[in-house]
């Protein structure tokens, strides 16, 4: 099933989008994404130049890799879908969340200041079409995904 992340978009543009880099740079003095992170995440003024700059260059990316897919199910994943107001562009959405000390235990990054301008996962969830708790096992997250799968194709 063609997957798309919203993430590895950005990374792709920040490392390789000459006028992606060149406005980083003016704006920042570097494309080091944690050193930018640093700056944005304590300035929402920089955060909003910053999303303003990807923001749209990630949406052109997505719909044209959608344009080009011939395919009953594809999957964009968007970290900030409801926060930037994306649902409506999808047939569906799923939303996958995990309790914070499960967050915690899979990653060494600290969420921080990110994790503040999230809406709360209850709201997420309440607003999808689809919503799972990912506390459990692979086999039953495979199981969730497997159900969602036979919904979307049966629709």
């Amino acid at each position: 099933m063609p997957t798309l992340s919203a993430d590895e978009v950005v990374h792709r543009l920040i490392a390789d989008d000459p006028e992606v880099g060149a406005a980083l740079e003016n704006r920042f003095g570097t494309t080091d994404r944690a050193r930018i992170a640093a700056v944005v995440f304590a300035d929402p003024e920089q955060l909003a130049w910053l999303e303003g700059l990807l923001h749209p260059l990630v949406r052109r990316v997505e719909e044209d890799w959608l344009a080009g897919l011939d395919v009953a199910v594809a999957v964009t994943e968007i970290p900030l879908l409801y926060e930037v107001g994306g649902e409506d562009r999808f047939d569906a959405v799923v939303v996958i969340t995990a309790p914070a000390e499960v967050r915690a235990r899979r990653t060494e990054m600290s969420l921080g200041a990110r994790a503040d301008r999230l809406l709360p996962d209850e709201e997420k969830a309440a607003r999808a079409d689809f919503a799972y708790v990912n506390d459990g096992t692979l086999e039953q997250l495979d199981a969730f995904v497997g159900h969602v799968l036979e919904q979307l194709c049966a629709s």
